[in-house]
């Protein structure tokens, strides 16, 4: 291997800091939860009555958006408990029957604690190409190695028996695209699952506004994006997450109500 091709080390390994900023205040997981919506509606992830994100409870049961509000009013005590086949237990409203994408994929993927799907922009452009989008920026290494593409549109996921399908089809992958679709991506927190679908619409973008102006990127060889990925996941994710929630805090302070 030649010096450009050596993996670089990266994260906690390299450094780690003695102390960061925190939120200011200890959240329980479904105030977590509801402030995940709202960072990743400000972000520009959602799209208007789309969308849904489960976290799965030690339970066996798992917490998720009601069906009728949009991401950016959801409080805490609007969300909905419901057991693994995605009947609601607790709430206040129904869920949508695009539950089962959640039920089925935590029931095959213990890695998969948290699952976030929605439409945003750029993500849905190259989706409606049948697009994996090139890794262009260091940012994007997060997702190296774990981007995924399903090819066929097979319409509304409604039912257990095509969620069914559709885990298979995503098999071990924590971000996967769906062709005239979406995105879903899994994680095993909260934090981490919303850093990631904060970054995936970016990555996309850049990666269209390349193809856009037809230009090949600079590349960046896979040693220094496994040195990067461990930064950005290691490093990058408590940080985020404090500052985005403090961000949301200082305007939205109901959604912990």
């Amino acid at each position: 291997m030649t010096a450009v091709e050596e993996v670089r080390a990266g994260g906690r390994e390299v450094w780690s800091p003695s102390i960061t900023p925190g939120i200011g205040v200890e959240l329980t997981m479904q105030q977590q939860l509801a402030c995940s919506f709202r960072i990743l509606a400000r972000s520009g992830f959602s799209e208007n009555i789309a969308g849904h994100i489960t976290v799965a409870a030690d339970t066996g049961s798992m917490w998720v958006n009601p069906w009728g509000l949009w991401w950016d009013e959801v409080k805490a005590s609007d969300l909905c408990r419901v057991d693994a086949d995605g009947k609601v237990l607790e709430g206040k409203w129904d869920v949508t029957p695009a539950i089962h994408i959640h039920t089925e994929l935590h029931r095959r993927r213990p890695d998969a604690r948290v699952v976030v799907h929605n439409h945003p922009y750029h993500v849905s452009v190259l989706a409606g190409a049948g697009i994996l989008p090139e890794l262009v920026h260091q940012t994007g290494s997060m997702f190296d190695g774990d981007l995924h593409l399903v090819e066929e549109y097979s319409g509304e996921v409604d039912t257990a028996e095509l969620a069914v399908r559709l885990a298979e089809q995503i098999g071990d992958y924590s971000t996967t695209i769906l062709a005239s679709h979406g995105v879903i991506v899994t994680a095993p927190t909260i934090e981490e699952a919303t850093y990631k679908a904060a970054s995936i619409d970016r990555v996309c973008r850049l990666a269209y506004d390349l193809l856009a102006i037809d230009r090949s990127p600079l590349p960046i060889t896979r040693g220094i994006k496994v040195g990067m990925k461990k930064s950005l996941l290691e490093r990058g994710t408590e940080v985020y997450w404090n500052g985005a929630v403090r961000s949301l805090l200082r305007n939205d302070p109901e959604v912990l109500s």
